[in-house]
């Protein structure tokens, strides 16, 4: 971590435009920049440059930059969301390296995560999977009292906790077998453990499990590594309990 006033820093980025068969490597220097910047403003700075000088910015994804849509992502150092535990990717800010750190920057390396362009994919997959079953279909007619279904307070802790998960896919980059294990069991179990999700509960878990394997996402490897990765630290805990429920 650096305490300098400016910093320059050797960004060695991943380019490859989509319709390219291979991609390759990229260094480039920028100088004088605050510590306070984040990761994807230097990336802002990167491109303004670039176009400056006629060449093609370097594409990658963001919205919110506030860590909360999970649209950002990509490897920093060969780690998921970078070396910073529990943030995102434009929630990293400069000071966390060091003055005249070369950083490598790729996109998430996964079969189910088709390049679209440099630090971009594709994660639609994830969607699909979604779009399998997790969802609550039961017809209750208009909505119900808020305090008709009492709902225990650890319960809902939990419920919360699976429910925090912002699909960003580092679970799967993380993963040295790309499952996506961790973004199936935190989607169940945010519906399964409250009332309203358990008629379709084993209905559920098997679409999603059965559309996870269709996407080409690999088998959990018991390494949780995806939990590590997670910037919302959703606990592996939750893989466990989605393995125990597709056995009874």
């Amino acid at each position: 971590m650096s305490n300098a006033s400016s910093l320059s820093l050797a960004l060695r980025i991943w380019r490859q435009r989509h319709d390219e068969p291979a991609g390759r490597f990229l260094t480039y220097r920028l100088t004088g920049l605050s510590p306070d910047l984040s990761l994807l403003e230097a990336l802002d700075r990167l491109n303004q440059q670039l176009l400056l000088e006629g060449e093609r910015p370097v594409h990658f994804e963001h919205d919110c930059r506030e860590g909360i849509c999970g649209s950002c992502g990509f490897l920093v150092n060969g780690q998921a969301q970078g070396p910073q535990s529990g943030s995102t990717v434009c929630q990293l800010y400069l000071r966390e390296f060091s003055d005249g750190q070369t950083l490598t920057l790729e996109p998430w390396r996964a079969r189910a995560f088709p390049l679209i362009q440099d630090l971009a994919v594709d994660r639609s997959s994830l969607d699909r999977v979604l779009m399998a079953g997790g969802y609550v279909s039961v017809n209750i007619g208009s909505a119900p009292e808020a305090n008709a279904l009492p709902v225990g307070r650890e319960l809902a802790a939990q419920a919360f906790e699976a429910a925090s998960c912002i699909g960003c896919g580092a679970c799967v980059a993380a993963c040295p077998n790309a499952s996506a294990s961790l973004f199936v069991a935190a989607k169940l179990a945010h519906l399964d453990l409250l009332p309203q999700g358990q008629p379709e509960a084993a209905q559920r878990s098997r679409r999603l499990r059965e559309r996870m394997a269709q996407e080409g996402f690999g088998v959990c490897g018991n390494q949780l590594e995806c939990a590590a990765a997670c910037p919302k630290e959703i606990p592996s805990a939750l893989i466990s309990r989605m393995n125990r429920h597709a056995r009874s």
